[in-house]
């Protein structure tokens, strides 16, 4: 996976979509959250600016990681109801099976 990290030369804006990116992965949200500090220092504001664009940073990350956390409870739900029809479909297998032995 090909990262782009913040420099000073970069576009704020750009260097928040690339921060935004790298904040997708709940491993690398720490590398992200410094990207966005680094914008944020370097973004003219106020103090109550900062706070807002903070809170909405926070909140990005928080609905990264419940994104995260649904999508592995649907990957073992999936995972889980295969596995069911598997053994379904096996019973019924055995089923036949045991009525043609009769």
């Amino acid at each position: 996976m090909f990262i782009m990290t913040y420099s000073s030369t970069q576009n704020p804006v750009e260097a928040l979509g690339n921060a935004l990116n790298l904040a997708q992965e709940i491993r690398q949200q720490a590398e992200a959250t410094e990207q966005f500090t680094s914008i944020l220092a370097q973004v003219p504001q106020t103090p109550e600016t900062a706070e807002l664009l903070t809170l909405l940073w926070n909140e990005v990350l928080s609905a990264r990681r419940s994104a995260a956390f649904w999508q592995q409870l649907s990957d073992i739900e999936k995972h889980m109801t295969d596995k069911l029809a598997a053994n379904h479909f096996q019973l019924q297998q055995n089923y036949l099976r045991l009525m043609q032995e009769q």
